[in-house]
């Protein structure tokens, strides 16, 4: 009876495993739990019976001297706990680098597997019967047929499954989630091998060495590893990103897919997928990438179809901005808010009891009047579900924007700029709301007094967060021609709106910025503790987002008077810091 091998888990598998679980822990949702569990029963139940058979033929032992000494079918108790933890660890590394990506958009809406496809399962299958082959002739090869003849079978099925999705996936939720534990775990091989942990059989290995110490089937076992658990947690992802981007198929999909409704979605036909919506998906994503990294980071810590939708919901709200913003004349601008409320007409007819009359089909008004560019945005926005009034509302924002040409400024007192806060970004957040309580678990759950409170908690906090997007913008607005500061503000200032454009970096204009900070964080602990009423699904995911744009009012205050040219930003490091901080309050 020894501790050797359990001193390698408590020195090398169990502090990982330990420090993986307390980063990854507040982003730990109910179907990532379903993974893991999933992952290490597959893992024991499909190594137990070929490593009791490695350990019976002596291809590898394990000194009783270092080992506690309870067996089942000969494997040790450490050995049984390896199978666990580093699955288990393999996955939260997988699960914490893929958490920003969006699956939908790695979807391919037709069969493309061509020769590449059917040469990797060639090669695999060549692997099988090699494998095979030199576990009969036994010998020096025996190991490595062994491990060969293993793994290939359950690489070729997931590869046969999946390879569409999974050669699409960036290398960040692929290479790299097997390359980390693969070296570490060969460095931590290395050590137990030299020390005599376990040790392999001369008879049976081809003695050739990775480097000093490490044998290269010892190697080949731990990327053969895991690589199999980062394609079945591939896998699983591909299923569930089926199920929830095309809600024509699968209408109704539970928290929770049960693995046959996995396994539907896995034999699913890509030639009767949605292509123009994994396309417009795609353009969602970069939109909200390139356009709010904000939002982007937060949008990540929603799951489901909310997350489809909140990520569709901010395109239609960019494209209709860029829409008007991006007009070469003021003329054309408000021919796009005319088009654009036309659009909101025909989308809205049957709600609003309307009857519209020898008009087009909403798709052939959008194909017909908008840009190319926005045709998917338009689309996909999802009517279906949305109140029509926060929307059209929305483009009376717009409206206002557009008053900034008048020699008289729209925004003349603080109930103005509350106003127009309460129309460019109150109604945006009445839309999410009513997206989180159409997708959240239990809707029922929440009264309509209730909904009713939150949505008007949540339309001011938008307003909040409007005044922090003004005060970090009021030089590029400046050099749109626009001064969101209420007049009566610059007035008692002793400013005017010219001063302002010519030189937004004006002290006066510095304490005018902290003026508006300072209303926003008002408005923020006002409404703040609404969000503790919200599903709870939502509430985690919610608090990230407003905590995320608070940030920029809490760097814009560290820099007291000091304007800078452009937008203020948070560093990538803190904004996830930021984010982790939100999501652990639960």
């Amino acid at each position: 009876m020894g501790f050797e091998y359990a001193l390698v888990h408590l020195k090398y598998t169990i502090p990982p495993a330990i420090a993986l679980s307390y980063i990854y822990r507040p982003l730990l949702t109910r179907l990532d739990v379903c993974k893991i569990l999933f992952l290490i029963t597959i893992a024991v139940v499909s190594t137990i019976p070929w490593d009791s058979y490695l350990i019976r033929r002596k291809i590898w032992t394990y000194p009783p001297s270092v080992i506690i000494g309870p067996r089942f079918l000969s494997i040790p108790a450490e050995e049984l706990f390896f199978f666990v933890i580093q699955t288990y660890n393999t996955t939260l590394i997988y699960l914490f680098l893929s958490k920003p990506l969006l699956h939908s958009k790695y979807l391919v809406a037709r069969n493309t597997t061509g020769l590449w496809h059917r040469a990797v399962q060639a090669i695999l299958a060549a692997w099988i019967v090699i494998g095979a082959l030199q576990i009969r002739r036994g010998g020096e090869g025996t190991y490595m047929g062994l491990i060969v003849a293993w793994a290939a079978p359950f690489l070729l099925l997931l590869w046969s499954l999946s390879s569409q999705f999974l050669v699409k996936l960036p290398y960040s939720s692929t290479v790299v989630p097997i390359a980390i534990p693969t070296i570490y775990l060969w460095v931590v091989d290395t050590f137990a091998l030299k020390r005599g942990t376990w040790a392999i059989s001369s008879g049976t290995k081809v003695g050739v060495h990775l480097w000093d110490g490490l044998e290269i089937e010892e190697a080949i076992f731990f990327l053969a590893t895991n690589t199999l658990i980062v394609f079945g947690l591939v896998a699983v992802d591909h299923a569930v990103a089926i199920l929830l981007t095309f809600p024509d198929l699968f209408p109704n999909v539970p928290e929770l897919p049960s693995p046959v409704m996995l396994m539907q979605a896995l034999f699913t036909d890509p030639a009767v997928y949605d292509g123009e919506r994994i396309e417009g998906i795609k353009e969602a994503v970069a939109r909200l990438q390139k356009k709010s990294r904000s939002f982007y980071l937060a949008s990540s810590t929603f799951s489901g179809r909310l997350r489809i939708d909140l990520i569709l919901l901010y395109s239609f709200c960019r494209v209709a901005d860029d829409l008007v913003d991006n007009a070469d004349t003021e003329f054309t601008a408000r021919e796009w808010i005319r088009k654009l409320t036309h659009y909101l007409d025909l989308g809205y007819a049957s709600k609003k009891g309307r009857i519209m009359h020898k008009e087009p089909s909403l798709n052939n008004y959008i194909k017909s009047t908008f840009p190319t560019s926005a045709h998917s945005a338009l689309r996909l926005l999802p009517t279906h579900i949305l109140s029509y009034e926060p929307l059209y509302g929305l483009l009376e924002g717009f409206k206002t924007d557009l008053e900034f040409t008048s020699t008289i400024p729209p925004i003349q007192t603080e109930d103005d700029l509350e106003n127009y806060a309460a129309y460019v970004a109150g109604t945006v957040a009445e839309l999410i709301l009513e997206l989180v309580f159409v997708h959240t678990a239990s809707p029922t759950s929440t009264s309509t007094k209730q909904r009713d409170h939150l949505i008007h908690s949540g339309a001011r906090m938008g307003v909040a967060l409007q005044y922090i997007n003004i005060a970090r913008d009021i030089s590029v607005d400046a050099g749109l021609g626009r001064v969101y500061i209420p007049y009566s503000w610059l007035s008692a200032e002793g400013l005017t709106t010219q001063e302002v454009l010519d030189k937004p970096e004006l002290f006066e204009v510095a304490r005018l910025r902290n003026r508006l900070l300072t209303k926003a964080f008002g408005l923020y602990g006002e409404c703040g503790p609404a969000m503790e009423g919200l599903p709870r699904d939502a509430r985690a995911p919610m608090r990230v987002a407003v905590e995320s744009y608070m940030e920029i009012g809490r760097v814009l205050k560290k820099r007291k008077y000091r304007v800078v040219q452009g937008r203020a930003t948070v560093p990538l490091g803190r904004r996830m810091l930021v984010a982790w901080r939100a999501l652990s309050e639960g």
